[in-house]
């Protein structure tokens, strides 16, 4: 077998897991993980951005050093490795449960139950959601299924790609420590920061291969490429996040309505200006976000495995 199969092999399987499996149903490795790292975080904690950063380095080091250590020892055995990057890209991966917690808000949303659409929202965003009309509820589920698409399945995938096994738990890693302290408040702002910053980096390609995708494959879902594009290039920028800015964009125009705006974080207020120049989204939209969604997740792989292939081979011939 190839030294570059294992790899993409691995990933497809991996995504295909995702698919039909969804998360592991009890002791997920994610959840364990958190877990430590909150122990960690008892033990190294202070108010700087060294303690953080040395945080940061022990547990994405650590975890990403675990995977070297499966690569070295699964080096001469290919199927091995191969259904190992498996298990660590099912592990990885959150789309599928993504899609069906968005499925669940658009549910309650269609049997007009506002109350129960906006509990089950608190499932997807941190924003303060006991206020929120329906169009809000809409635009903010749309909105994580846009900028979690990339942070779970085409960031992922991408890194996989590159760095394998390695790539896959450090990513993971690095993603779940920015969603435990890459917070701006007054306990995380500097411990908090390598994180955030780390993660921000890790996302940097997926989150423009996303909002490439979801461009090229608005005419699936009813859309424009070109308005996915010109949404992308004037509105992102205004986003406060480097990652998020682009993808919800991008997904934005792809769907011909507008996201963004003003969020409530408890007793901080959030202005990520407006994306996209359409309409107010509905909660019908939700479903074509879901659909935009999944055909972005399926092009990620085959981007991702394309990749995987090439650079294998230019590292053969080299």
């Amino acid at each position: 077998m190839k030294r570059s199969v294992p790899r993409t092999v691995g990933l497809t399987l991996g995504f295909v897991a995702d698919r039909v499996l969804g998360d592991p149903a009890s002791h997920h490795p994610v959840a364990g993980f958190g877990q430590l790292a909150a122990r960690v975080e008892k033990l190294l904690y202070a108010d700087s951005r060294g303690r953080g950063a040395l945080h940061t380095a022990t547990l994405v080091g650590g975890t990403a050093a675990a995977g070297v250590l499966v690569e070295l020892v699964t080096r001469d055995r290919p199927i091995v490795r191969t259904l190992l990057t498996a298990s660590a890209t099912w592990v990885v991966l959150g789309g599928a449960s993504l899609g069906r917690e968005a499925g669940k808000v658009r549910a309650h949303l269609n049997a007009g139950d506002l109350p129960a659409a906006r509990e089950q929202l608190t499932h997807l965003v941190g924003r303060d959601t006991s206020l929120l009309v329906e169009s809000e509820i809409a635009r903010a589920t749309i909105e994580s299924v846009a900028e979690n698409t990339s942070d779970a399945v085409v960031a992922p995938l991408v890194v996989g790609s590159f760095l394998g096994i390695p790539g896959l738990l450090g990513y993971r890693a690095a993603n779940t420590l920015d969603a435990m302290v890459g917070h701006r408040n007054d306990r995380y702002q500097s411990f908090g920061w390598a994180s955030a910053r780390l993660d921000d980096l890790l996302n940097l390609a997926g989150a423009r291969v996303t909002a490439l995708l979801a461009a090229g494959l608005a005419p699936m879902v009813g859309g424009s490429p070109r308005a996915a594009v010109r949404a992308w290039r004037t509105d992102a920028r205004h986003h406060p996040s480097p990652n998020a800015g682009p993808v919800e964009a991008s997904f934005a125009g792809a769907l011909g309505i507008q996201l963004g705006g003003v969020n409530r974080y408890g007793d901080r207020v959030e202005d990520r200006h407006t994306l996209g120049s359409g309409r107010a989204p509905t909660a019908a939209d939700i479903d074509r976000a879901r659909g935009l969604a999944d055909r972005v997740s399926g092009g990620s792989v085959v981007v991702a495995a394309g990749a995987a292939l090439i650079l294998h081979r230019r590292a053969g011939r080299s």
